[in-house]
């Protein structure tokens, strides 16, 4: 599957043949949860000649990065190795928190996250140690990037060589622009932050996915739309810190094993960020992360916890 636009799908067959497909109406009804059937990284089943057809049937996904829109789960994009989450140095401002829970989707979906702070030029680089020394110790990799100066551009290249990535974040981080520099022939559409409200235009409308030169061994990626809201899908919020590396063993020393690690006493959390042993920010984007989980998510049915 290349990309859903609409109420049309287009999809790659394996001699390279591309055809406009509409979805079965029967497939419609069995997926309930979800605000479209298909996505972009799908394996379908097709019937149909020539340019037209229908898409009968799913492969059951490897992966999926979906997050919750409209009480139903937007799926992302499917079959998937790994995700680029893009912020931005600055225009527009970082937002930790938003790649935090970019990485609470991906760890546990088993993609594997790459952290990517495009506009470097943007800022002086020694003013971005914090923040993406908190990743880098956590393991994650972290790449500064620029467009303008070509700074880390061939670290993403070979990160991206012979896997399927999804590049996800906010608009107007530039995932377009590091795209067009990585494979010039791409061409994709990029527009500029507005300096009023700090805010993206949203060039890109939907998920497509993309072979990367004309080597299929270069890899492929998904450019996504912009996103300025991620909220967790099939999350509940004792879940939340597990997904958190740096809070992880924390939490097992907590009293309680659905501890929220808000207001209840003999919290191993809360005792290493008053220790200084865990970044404060960290510790509140967990928690909040819960919060909002608690007000808006679809739970998954299943048994209780502990």
């Amino acid at each position: 599957m290349l990309e859903v636009h609409g109420l049309s799908s287009f999809v790659q067959a394996t001699d390279g043949r591309i055809a406009r497909c509409v979805t079965r109406r029967l497939l419609k009804t069995l997926a309930t949860d979800q605000r479209h059937v298909v996505a972009a990284g799908d394996w379908v089943r097709v019937s149909g000649e020539g340019d037209d057809g229908v898409i009968l049937d799913v492969e059951p996904r490897t992966s999926s990065l979906s997050r919750t829109s409209r009480g139903k789960r937007h799926v992302l994009v499917a079959n998937v190795d790994q995700v680029v989450i893009v912020a931005t140095a600055a225009e527009p401002r970082i937002k930790p928190a938003l790649i935090d829970r970019f990485l609470v989707a991906a760890e546990a979906n088993g993609i594997t996250p790459i952290i990517c702070i495009n506009k470097a030029d943007l800022v002086d680089p020694a003013s971005l140690v914090p923040i993406a020394g908190v990743y880098a110790r956590m393991g994650y990799a972290v790449i500064l990037c620029s467009t303008v100066t070509g700074m880390g551009l061939q670290r993403l290249i070979a990160e991206l060589h012979g896997r399927v990535t999804a590049v996800v974040g906010q608009s107007g981080v530039g995932k377009s622009s590091l795209l067009n520099c990585i494979d010039p022939t791409l061409k994709l559409r990029t527009a500029s932050v507005s300096s009023e409200n700090q805010k993206g235009k949203h060039t890109t409308t939907t998920a497509r996915l993309i072979a990367l030169g004309d080597d299929a061994t270069a890899g492929y990626v998904v450019d996504t739309p912009g996103i300025r809201q991620f909220q967790l899908w099939e999350f509940v919020p004792a879940e939340v810190a597990a997904a958190y590396r740096d809070l992880r063993p924390f939490a097992n020393h907590c009293r309680y094993p659905n501890c929220t690690h808000t207001h209840e006493d003999d919290c191993g959390v809360k005792h290493a960020v008053a220790d200084g042993l865990l970044d404060t920010r960290r510790w509140e984007s967990c928690t909040a992360a819960g919060c909002r989980l608690g007000r808006n998510s679809v739970w998954r049915v299943g048994p209780p916890l502990p």
